[in-house]
């Protein structure tokens, strides 16, 4: 993606009015697990959100094109199944999630891979499903793991960063109001999600909300150790790329175990339900 070229002076008096504009957010509460930190934003909810529909709407597209969107309906319907009981626990973190307007959609492909924009536009890959051989508990995991990107507004978080920071030029402009970024921001909001690795930070974030989700769901949150060392062995010992900036594995699982348990009791009273 290319920006726009600015006179240097003219570029660090427009970034400096990017920084300035940016706002301290808390986007979720802290739940069981306690993930409790302040955001930066630049860009707003909304028009995260916007370009978010425009950019899931572009891979659906390609996908239905390639005749592999919801190819398998009782694949499909299993994965919609766990979407529907993950769904109303997100009111734990923030009460407005559930009225999000969700799409949860499989799309057959050999890759490892799931992912949830802003706004709850998820897809999860059939080779997630049929390589890992994954139980419902394990599915959630990664479900669970995916939509709290989407409500801590991890995407949002970083589009705004590569906007102030000028990597996207065009973007931020439009943040503020000057010129047409529309188009940019869908593609940004693409990349963050499928093409480019999430920080540690907001991967151990998303391990622990996720953990909580499953639980509050009624899945068992100890699927989500299970479910690493499998991606694990898929990966021949290594994560798969879009697991690339997690810590270690076994620091990961001490810590999955350590959420894990601390959120037992919402599963058992989940279970009772």
């Amino acid at each position: 993606m290319r920006g726009k070229t600015f006179p240097f002076s003219l570029a660090a008096a427009f970034l400096a009015g990017v920084l300035g504009a940016c706002q301290t957010v808390e986007t979720t509460k802290p739940g069981v697990v306690g993930v409790d930190r302040d955001q930066r934003m630049l860009l707003s909810s909304e028009q995260v959100n916007q370009a978010a529909v425009q950019a899931y709407q572009q891979e659906m597209k390609k996908a239905q094109a390639k005749g592999a969107l919801n190819r398998d309906a009782a694949q499909t319907a299993r994965v919609r199944a766990i979407a529907q009981r993950l769904i109303p626990a997100t009111t734990a973190f923030r009460p407005d999630a559930p009225k999000w307007a969700w799409e949860v959609n499989v799309i057959s492909s050999g890759e490892v891979n799931a992912w949830c924009m802003p706004g709850g536009k998820m897809a999860v890959y059939s080779g997630l499903i049929e390589k890992l051989q994954v139980t419902d508990d394990e599915l959630a995991a990664v479900m669970g793991h995916e939509i709290a990107h989407a409500l801590r507004e991890h995407g949002r978080e970083r589009a705004s960063r590569a906007a102030a920071q000028g990597v996207v030029l065009g973007v931020a402009a439009a943040a503020l109001g000057i010129g047409e970024g529309g188009a940019q921001l869908a593609q940004l909001i693409t990349d963050v999600t499928l093409n480019l690795p999430n920080s540690r930070e907001h991967e151990v974030e998303a391990d622990r909300v996720g953990v909580e989700l499953a639980a509050r769901g009624g899945y068992d949150p100890r699927a989500a150790v299970t479910l690493w060392q499998k991606m694990g062995q898929a990966g021949g010992g290594a994560p798969p790329q879009f697991l690339s900036t997690h810590p270690s594995p076994e620091n990961r699982q001490a810590d999955l175990n350590n959420y894990a348990q601390r959120v037992m009791p919402l599963y058992q009273a989940a279970r009772k339900r």
